[in-house]
């Protein structure tokens, strides 16, 4: 809103300009980046070579749709990602058995190896009660050690990085890395 105000007592004008942006098409910022430089965190379940998965993805869609849990979602460039901030993967199969392209190994393999990490910026690491990362966890991965603030430790051996521990999080301080 600009207001022009030439005299406190004679003119006042009052202009509204609105404009809006127009769609970016990320298929064209994308046109001169080399498809090896794109950066694809949180690969969708069974796909094991990411190089593989950027050169033969079409970018369909099938597999966000096909969801159930909706988590999947488009990602830098087009391509489909999870975001763990919707919720958990059950690795229920739908993305790889919606996709026509050879991007997935096969669903009775493991599907990724995924963990999740907790930084120091957990509340339990300030002193403050909370237990919402372990109330999550359908695995049972997360234990706490006992004490006045109770500290989460994950057992990596049992964690199958599903993401039910992100979104609860109200630190934001688990992240679902690759632990290979």
């Amino acid at each position: 809103m600009l207001l022009l105000q030439l005299h406190p007592y004679l003119i006042h004008i009052n202009l509204t300009i609105s404009f809006s942006m127009p769609d970016i098409d990320l298929h064209k910022r994308n046109l001169f980046r080399r498809q090896s430089d794109l950066v694809i965190n949180n690969l969708m379940p069974w796909i094991e070579d990411s190089q593989q998965f950027v050169n033969n993805c079409t970018q369909c869609k099938s597999c966000i749709s096909s969801c159930p849990e909706k988590i999947i979602v488009q990602g830098d460039a087009g391509f489909p990602v999870v975001d763990f901030s919707l919720g958990e993967c059950t690795f229920c199969g739908e993305c790889a058995k919606s996709c026509e392209e050879d991007i997935f190994v096969a669903t009775t393999e493991t599907p990724w190896h995924k963990k999740a990490i907790i930084a120091e910026s957990c509340l339990a690491n300030q002193n403050v009660y909370c237990r919402s990362c372990g109330e999550s966890c359908p695995e049972q991965a997360l234990s706490f050690k006992i004490g006045i603030n109770a500290i989460p430790e994950i057992d990596l051996t049992v964690c199958n990085g599903c993401g039910a521990c992100f979104s609860p999080c109200p630190t934001s301080a688990i992240s679902i890395k690759e632990d290979k």
